[in-house]
């Protein structure tokens, strides 16, 4: 049919032969495979080819054919692909005659311009054959096909092809290379193709490294998980250590081990039945539990279902669907239905993602290790997301606490090309931005840069993208604090230019480039820690201004951190900060939830640092007045994780978004501009913890109230000077369900045009892209200063 139907146009004078650049997830996704079947489909001949900018494709046949390809490629495209751009490109006009359509050989160019594929789950036909008791592949931890499986986590360098991975070191047997080049075949061109013959394979140890002998490794795993045992296992991005979460006696222990006391763990379910027996589920988290990133969504938990010990003080649940088929197969039991399923990793230190590794650092929590000889080169830890839904409205916001697999490294598009610029971030929940053209590509979740093997991690990180990506940055952009690991990294070195960029104005910056905007913006910025332009601590923040510069317009009234980074960890110290700075040095008078747990000598000591500023620096942080209100009402007065008091307190109103008559507080203009004082709050909250009945749910609910009213009000008040309604929300206190949503709807209501995150954090995971547009405006204005001079 081809030739004759090839003959027939050709006489006919309509054939035509035309060469596209297509730009986007091409590489690794099955899209070459997928061209070639259209191919066939619509009768046209030529080839296609992965090259460093991404895939080159001639094609030669009539018109409407060469039409009805391309737009049955936009149409449906690979399940894991994401077409940017398909643009016609010049071709030598060589006259040439394709006999057939062929992949030809991948070639690499002086210049590198594709996406690298993230990792994604396994898919259904995948599963269905790891299924089938007549399946070779029967059972096999390892089954993927063009359609699925890891990606960025062995990709070792692009273009991506087998031997730019970590599975160049096991060749396909006869089979799977079969597989490999037949095109009607779901594993043509399949990179990480591979079958219990050639392939990987699982090896079950003690907790000491030494190999069990058994005929089923996760039967025999299974069997120990429900007796108890705690199991690390080596996933898609790095280990995990997993539990019965049925077995409360085990997941005590497990936080025993990791003393890890009070954060939420994670659950990982078989299915979304499975996932509603022990949460809430609508239809948007359904979508985004089975997306093929298989991300953590925070759903709100179903009460007495499992141990409270799961997720204690909170609202919500992790949960997360199986993303490899090792997952799946240790939840095939169904008296094993929901296992803890969190990072495999000592406190504060980055996920393991080798067995030697994994041994040594974990061999004390770990009962039994289920190894494989699949290496992972690059870390990526689970993606972490909250569907932010307002009854009332119908919108719905998704919000990223961790970008990571799954999402990582998909850039985020600008109008316009800032540069080669990199970007180190922040030092918590740290990520790393890389500018080119006109995208800007953000790392997986890095972490909290506390350590030397954290920090380690970030600099390969770094490293490793700036290679993927074939960058060689001009620019080097990091964080105004001096102490940050990062800062000091940028300014200790000499090869490129750097550029500092404050804090709060990343966060502004990051949220206007997410969302695509220009122009004078209100950027409300309320977090936790933040290094001034006046070397104190900001984090309850209103500026004014754009991504090139900024004012601060309004911040909240400053308190003390009696004892500085102790007063992070112990809430209680910020409490009697904000009683001092409302009723003064002698607060031995109250008797408040509290401060019961302190000793008469430890309030003394505590108010005097705050009142007289002894070893207290100052701070604007709206995070630390969520902190020290917490802690006085007696829900949180010392935290084990980062912003816990703040979730205690928002925990209470049990995401119910109604509001309630707010607090009095104060609007104080002063020296050009506005200071927000809290302390007539603090009055009246002390009044209602002083009575002898009090009622927390509706404190904390009037607290939250109060936040959003002084978002509106100070607004209202900064839209008269600057003259502009466009405001973003940024920092990590939007986080909360309760402040973005009222907040995005009270400001609208009041004439404002909000934006927030949906792309990219709110927290400091978001700060690194900030950083990148900042910088490139910087340079921007650098340059254009020269030129002045220069006429």
């Amino acid at each position: 049919m081809v030739p004759n139907f090839q003959d027939s146009v050709e006489k006919c004078g309509v054939l035509e032969t035309r060469r596209y650049r297509i730009c986007g997830v091409v590489q690794g996704v099955g899209f070459r495979p997928c061209v070639h079947k259209l191919a066939r489909i619509f009768n046209v001949t030529g080839w296609i080819l992965n090259d460093s900018e991404g895939v080159l494709v001639e094609l030669q046949a009539s018109s409407a054919n060469i039409t009805r390809l391309l737009d049955e490629l936009l149409l449906s495209p690979p399940p894991m692909a994401r077409i940017i751009s398909i643009n016609e490109v010049q071709r030598d006009n060589t006259g040439q005659h394709y006999e057939n359509f062929s992949i030809r050989k991948s070639r690499q160019l002086a210049s590198m311009d594709t996406i690298i594929p993230p990792d994604s789950n396994v898919c259904s036909d995948c599963l269905d054959e790891m299924r089938d008791p007549k399946n070779p592949r029967y059972r096999y931890a390892f089954i993927n096909c063009t359609n699925c499986g890891p990606r960025y986590s062995i990709i070792q360098g692009m273009p991506y092809d087998r031997v730019q991975t970590t599975m160049r070191k096991f060749a396909m047997c006869p089979s799977c290379q079969h597989e490999y080049t037949n095109i009607d075949d779901r594993r043509y061109h399949a990179q990480p193709n591979a079958c219990p013959v050639c392939g990987p394979k699982l090896q079950l140890t003690s907790n000491n490294g030494t190999p069990i002998e058994t005929t089923d490794i996760v039967k025999y795993a299974i069997s120990r998980l429900r007796e108890g045992a705690i199991i690390a296992i080596k996933s898609l991005g790095g280990f995990h250590l997993i539990a019965d979460a049925y077995n409360e006696k085990a997941v005590r222990e497990l936080r025993k081990r990791k003393r890890r006391d009070l954060k939420p763990f994670a659950i990982m379910v078989s299915d979304i039945r499975h996932a509603s027996l022990f949460a809430f589920v609508d239809e948007h988290e359904q979508k985004l539990l089975q997306a093929v990133q298989r991300p953590i969504v925070l759903l709100r938990k179903r009460q007495n279902c499992l141990p409270e010990v799961i997720a204690p003080h909170n609202p919500n649940l992790g949960l997360m669907l199986p993303s490899t088929p090792l997952q799946y197969l240790l939840l095939e039991d169904a008296a094993l239905p929901v296992l803890i399923m969190t990072s495999g990793n000592l406190s504060g230190h980055p996920i393991v993602i080798d067995n030697d590794t994994a041994l040594k650092q974990l061999s004390e929590i770990a009962d039994y290790f289920i190894l494989n000889d699949r290496d992972i080169h690059t870390r990526v830890d689970d993606s972490v997301v909250r569907v932010m839904a307002n009854k009332d409205t119908g919108e719905r916001y998704d919000s990223f606490l961790r970008r990571s697999r799954g999402y990582a490294p998909y850039p985020i598009p600008l109008p316009y090309e800032p540069g080669t610029i990199i970007a180190l971030g922040a030092e918590l929940k740290t990520t790393i931005s890389i500018a080119k053209g006109q995208r800007v590509f953000m790392s997986q979740h890095i972490g909290d840069l506390k350590n030397d093997r954290a920090f380690k991690s970030h600099i390969e990180c770094a490293s490793h993208l700036q290679q993927l990506l074939n960058v060689e940055p001009s620019i080097l952009a990091c964080d105004l604090h001096p102490a940050f690991r990062s800062t000091r990294l940028a300014l200790n070195q000499s090869q490129l230019h750097v550029i500092q960029v404050q804090h709060h104005h990343a966060h502004m910056a990051s949220c206007m480039a997410e969302n695509g905007l220009s122009g004078k913006t209100i950027g409300v910025i309320f977090d936790g820690t933040g290094y001034g332009t006046d070397g104190t601590i900001w984090g309850g923040e209103f500026l004014i201004g754009d991504i090139h510069s900024f004012e601060r317009a309004a911040h909240l009234r400053i308190m003390a951190l009696p004892g500085g980074d102790n007063a992070v960890k112990e809430p209680i110290r910020v409490g009697i900060s904000l009683l001092t700075e409302t009723y003064g040095e002698h607060i031995g008078q109250f008797n408040l939830p509290g401060l019961n747990i302190l000793t008469e000598q430890q309030r003394e000591v505590f108010a005097k640092m705050a009142a007289r500023k002894f070893n207290a620096p100052i701070t604007s942080s709206m995070g630390r007045l969520f902190d020290g209100i917490s802690a006085l009402m007696g829900i949180c007065t010392h935290v084990e994780y980062e912003a816990q008091a703040a979730i205690e307190l928002e925990a209470l109103l049990q995401r119910d978004l109604h509001m309630l008559q707010p607090f009095p507080y104060n609007i104080v203009e002063c020296d050009h501009h506005i200071e927000i004082d809290y302390r007539p709050m603090i009055r009246e909250l002390v009044l209602h913890l002083s009575s002898s009945s009090f009622n927390l749910p509706e404190l904390s609910r009037r607290f939250h109230t109060t936040i959003v009213d002084m978002i509106t009000t100070v607004c209202m008040h900064l839209t008269n000077r600057s003259g502009t309604r466009q405001v973003v929300l940024s920092g990590g206190v939007f986080s909360n369900e309760f402040i973005l949503l009222n907040a995005l709807e009270q400001l609208k209501q009041a004439g404002f045009k909000p934006y927030c995150h949906q792309l990219v954090p709110t927290n400091d995971g978001g700060i690194s892209l900030g950083q990148t547009v900042v910088a490139a405006a910087q340079v921007d204005i650098n340059n254009l200063n020269k030129e002045k001079i220069d006429e």
